[in-house]
């Protein structure tokens, strides 16, 4: 392990100066590891996304990765080893720019560390198995300069032409016929120009790893739908769309190997993104008749429903005809939309008011911004004792909550 990593910070990466997006850093490691330099993007993003490791892992590269034609890397120069066409002031730039996201990196939880070990384990195993793949990275010839022992040995070959000077041809050469140059009759005879080789082009074999990956996520998908995937159960939508990204991911990084498969990305982001909206806007899965608005108004206890949920829509549910004593409870959710909810005057109400984005007027009490939540008990104007209402009002996603008497 230890010569390994000796070898790596001896051969590290250079930066290109052609063909990279900010600073080369990606396309640094496609170039030396022979990968495609967008799977190196992607696991930075990655990185960076969950836990911020892969901004830590970027300015690092930055800092000690050569840019190309460079004789040192920027925090080498820094200390005055070498020369670097990075300026001294944006590597002070990018010592202070690690500060804060080291801070954010030590503030997260233990995934944090675990996403750094497997970056860093990734980048060992790459070097450690595909590093006489790339183009290594050498040391640029020292210029050489006229010295005192370049002179002796120019005085020492003239010195021997002197003493042994050949004797002046007497005739033209076959090269100057007419003799036109008498002065250069001592050249030797020009050697015929040797026929250039045209050496075989080579085509690289097409990948069918990217193929492959494709045919195993139709498959993934054809047994995920014959399990049948239900909101309420532990295999539902949302497992189904992990299932399929772990699967693009798995063949990204396969094909990485044999420089194909560059199209799965097209399809990994866009279902990124629907997993995402599963997680974060529609928890609770996609129902059925989940787009829409719902307006109830019941006149007795038996009537509320425990539940009035919609995955997009507006909700608006008025409790004030019911009696006057009893108790309910009951939850008035939507994943995108509003919530609307009244109570009678007298009642005793127990309220827990929450949403993703908006605004939240619970009772009386308002907050807006981001995951703002209000937990509130009111008795109202007439004290203690009555009909007793507990209710959880919420928007999951982007809307507004509101609860009020009347």
């Amino acid at each position: 392990m230890e010569d390994t990593l000796k070898d790596f910070w001896a051969t590290r990466p250079r930066r290109p100066r052609r063909g990279r997006k900010v600073a080369g850093v990606a396309a640094a490691i496609g170039e030396r590891y022979r990968i495609d330099p967008v799977i190196a993007r992607v696991g930075f993003v990655v990185a960076a996304v969950f836990g911020g490791a892969g901004v830590v892992l970027y300015l690092l590269g930055w800092l000690f990765f050569p840019e190309e034609g460079d004789e040192t890397s920027p925090a080498e120069s820094l200390l005055g080893k070498g020369r670097s066409s990075t300026s001294q002031h944006v590597t002070i730039g990018l010592c202070i720019a690690l500060i804060p996201a080291f801070s954010w990196f030590i503030d997260n939880d233990a995934t944090t560390y675990i996403g750094i070990a497997v970056v860093a384990g990734m980048l060992f195993l790459l070097h450690r198995n595909r590093s006489h793949l790339g183009t290594v990275p050498t040391a640029r010839p020292e210029q050489t300069t006229e010295s005192s022992e370049s002179h002796q040995v120019f005085g020492a070959t003239a010195a021997r032409q002197t003493a042994d000077e050949p004797a002046q041809p007497t005739g033209p050469p076959a090269w100057d016929p007419l003799g036109a140059a008498p002065f250069a009759w001592d050249l030797p005879e020009p050697s015929p120009a040797a026929p250039e080789q045209r050496l075989p082009v080579r085509r690289e074999r097409r990948s069918k790893a990217g193929v492959i990956t494709l045919a195993v996520v139709v498959l993934a998908a054809g047994v995920a739908a014959a399990i049948g995937p239900s909101d309420a159960g532990w295999f539902n939508l949302r497992h189904v769309v992990g299932l399929l990204l772990a699967v693009l991911g798995l063949g990204m990084v396969f094909s990485s190997f044999t420089r194909g498969g560059r199209g799965l990305i097209g399809l990994a982001l866009p279902l990124a993104g629907v997993g995402i909206a599963l997680t974060v806007f529609f928890p609770q899965g996609i129902r059925a008749d989940g787009i829409g608005e719902i307006n109830a108004k019941p006149t007795t206890l038996e009537q509320v429903q425990a539940e009035y949920r919609r995955n997009i829509g507006s909700l608006d549910v008025d409790l004030t005809a019911l009696p006057a004593t009893g108790s309910v409870t009951t939850e008035v959710h939507a994943d995108v939309g509003s919530v609307v909810v009244r109570v009678p005057e007298d009642a005793d109400v127990a309220v827990r008011c929450s949403a993703g984005v908006g605004t939240v007027t619970c009772l009386g009490a308002t907050m807006d911004g981001t995951s703002p939540n209000v937990d509130k008990t009111d008795f109202g104007a007439d004290g203690e004792g009555g009909l007793k209402i507990d209710l959880v009002a919420g928007v999951n996603g982007p809307g507004d909550v509101e609860v009020r008497r009347g």
